[in-house]
């Protein structure tokens, strides 16, 4: 999870990078574009995208829904980090469509600000993006969790680019964590995969840890762990393992060498594109196999 401490270490990793500080990174972003930095999906499928808006419990979700122009595919829920839905991750939800799933990407602030809500560029390092974004994380909670999750299912469900007959899957990335993990286990019949990138607060000793609903999951899980991450609590994973193991639920757990917390959005200032690779590479393998 985003917080002093990873933060601190993000810090580091600019002050000793000689090859991008943050002023290049935002210079870089401005100039090229975001999509540009991430590699061309093979094979990719002509997709359709739409903004639509998803009725809750607690209101009306503004959501990015792409997904094939033909047909109609396996769904996956895609849950951002603390930065929320941006063009970062419409490029990400995008880029799964072009391989062939129909993709909703959440804004979990929908609550106090339609997305985005932080400027493209935005930085949690920041001392007004974080002031700016961490109430919002703070008004989430297990059970919002919840019933954001059954409120993405049932709209998916509805939408005939959506196969149902296909089991769903979900990513999330930083606090969006826990939210896979809580998808999981609000809706387990119709989930079949569930992916968390650099996840924070996956295996606590809160009660309402999400580590703790694993026995209520059905689906295989993957797990990529940022290295600092792994270095700040090393016995997460350690839990996460033996949680899965006891529930007889296939879960691959991994930490990623020389990552720091963040490592996956393109727009990231630790953004490392060839463990991202290395992870996307795993989640589509995941997809193929469990979405089938």
């Amino acid at each position: 999870m985003c917080d002093e401490d990873t933060q601190r270490d993000v810090e580091n990793f600019l002050n000793q990078s000689r090859e991008m500080s943050r002023r290049k990174f935002g210079k870089l972003s401005a100039a090229v574009g975001l999509a540009v930095l991430l590699p061309p999906v093979a094979n990719a499928q002509a997709v359709t995208e739409t903004d639509v808006e998803v009725a809750t419990a607690d209101g009306v979700a503004d959501c990015y829904f792409v997904h094939p122009s033909s047909g109609s595919h396996a769904a996956v829920i895609v849950w951002p980090d603390i930065l929320g839905l941006r063009p970062a991750f419409r490029d990400m939800g995008k880029r799964l469509a072009q391989s062939g799933y129909s993709v909703l990407v959440v804004n979990p602030f929908y609550r106090d600000a339609r997305s985005p809500v932080v400027e493209e560029g935005a930085s949690f390092g920041t001392p007004e993006v974080r002031n700016h974004v961490l109430p919002m994380a703070r008004n989430l909670n297990a059970d919002t969790h919840f019933t954001d999750s059954l409120a993405m299912v049932s709209w998916l469900d509805q939408q005939g680019a959506v196969d149902t007959s296909r089991k769903i899957g979900t990513t999330g990335y930083c606090m969006g964590g826990p939210m896979v993990m809580r998808n999981m286990a609000a809706v387990p019949a119709r989930m079949g995969a569930g992916a968390t990138f650099h996840g924070g607060g996956l295996a606590t000793d809160a009660d309402n840890s999400p580590h703790l609903l694993i026995p209520a999951m059905r689906a295989s899980m993957l797990h990529c762990v940022a290295e600092n991450d792994d270095e700040n609590d090393p016995e997460a994973k350690d839990t996460l393992r033996q949680s899965y193991a006891a529930a007889g639920i296939s879960a691959e757990i991994e930490v990623y060498e020389g990552t720091l917390h963040g490592w996956c959005p393109p727009d990231s200032q630790v953004y490392n594109e060839a463990q991202a690779e290395r992870a996307w590479g795993r989640l589509l393998n995941l997809f193929e196999t469990a979405l089938a």
